[in-house]
């Protein structure tokens, strides 16, 4: 018999940034709390779960310390070196309600917050290709059952409250990549840099992009958007196909730059092309030249304005698939 915890963030929750409730909530007070409750699928799969013999407990977190209270549940035992490492033999189980990918995004953001060595106690026993060990399984609770374009709409999981349950209970673990930044963040599905105008036109920025070895912008030229895949989230921006083919499982990340160039046509007066420029590697960087960059990272919203970052952990979170 498996404890099942099933995790909601509040309403407005999805940046851990801006903890877990968000603004909508008011601080999630007493009657917040009460506007925040389980939603309805969240109840459906808890009837499912205990109708299948598991011992269910459903969570509302509106703070990245009520997250951090539910991930400790996989803690596994203390190590001698002392690092906090998940149970690969733990009993508990955990499900994730998500309205948008970027509730996810929280969740496994604070796995690895809590899992990640710092680098002066990495242990012999860490892959040398990542920072962090298996993150424990989750399953993914879509409250959207009709969703087409979310992660789990992506990966071909479960969408339905009993569907989510069985898999939790009896369908096999599919290993998924990870991008880690050096903002402290992670990506579970994609990044789109850039941002639009009022009529939701590209504005144009310049920008360094690199891809291992590979510059796709060097930074002297206008850029529309840059796509940065682990998943195909961003694989498409105003109409035109950016990432090519978005596989969270293949170690490596896909980025692709969209270049603007004025085209003089005889007779016809001049058009605007657009050239899409492609690469795969371990790691990306993107320096911006003309100050903030805005970006959407997951589907949450922020802006740079120096050199970020982002590399592949391959396999280091895992979803319950069926």
């Amino acid at each position: 018999m498996y404890d099942v915890v099933l995790l909601s963030l509040a309403e407005g929750g999805g940046s851990a940034e801006e903890g877990a409730c968000g603004s909508s909530c008011g601080g999630c007070g007493t009657a917040e709390r009460a506007a925040c409750g389980p939603r309805v699928p969240v109840l459906e799969c808890a009837a499912a779960l205990t109708a299948a013999g598991a011992r269910v407990e459903t969570v509302t977190a509106a703070s990245d310390r009520e997250i951090d209270d539910v991930l400790s549940r996989f803690d596994g035992p203390v190590r001698p070196d002392g690092l906090t490492w998940p149970d690969p033999d733990t009993k508990t189980r955990l499900v994730v309600a998500t309205a948008v990918d970027g509730q996810l995004r929280a969740v496994v953001r604070r796995l690895v917050r809590r899992y990640a060595p710092a680098p002066s106690k990495r242990p012999a026993d860490l892959a040398a290709n990542r920072t962090v060990p298996d993150l424990p399984p989750l399953a993914i609770l879509p409250l959207d059952p009709a969703g087409t374009t979310d992660l789990a709409a992506q990966l071909g999981l479960p969408r339905t409250p009993a569907a989510v349950a069985a898999a939790v209970l009896t369908g096999p673990v599919r290993r998924l990549d990870l991008l880690r930044n050096d903002g402290g963040s992670v990506t579970v599905d994609g990044a789109l840099m850039g941002g639009a105008d009022d009529a939701g036109r590209a504005v144009p920025w310049r920008g360094r992009v690199e891809v291992d070895d590979t510059v796709l912008s060097d930074g002297s030229e206008p850029i529309l958007a840059c796509a940065i895949g682990n998943g195909g989230g961003y694989a498409e921006f105003d109409g035109l196909r950016l990432l090519s083919d978005g596989d969270p499982t293949d170690g490596r990340v896909e980025v692709a730059v969209a270049v603007p160039s004025i085209v003089k046509q005889r007779f016809r007066g001049t058009r605007v092309r657009v050239e899409v420029r492609r690469a795969r590697g371990r790691a990306v960087s993107v320096l911006p030249r003309d100050g903030e960059l805005q970006f959407l990272d997951d589907g949450v919203g922020g802006s740079i304005n120096r050199k970020r970052s982002w590399w592949t952990e391959p396999g280091a979170w895992a979803v319950y698939a069926r």
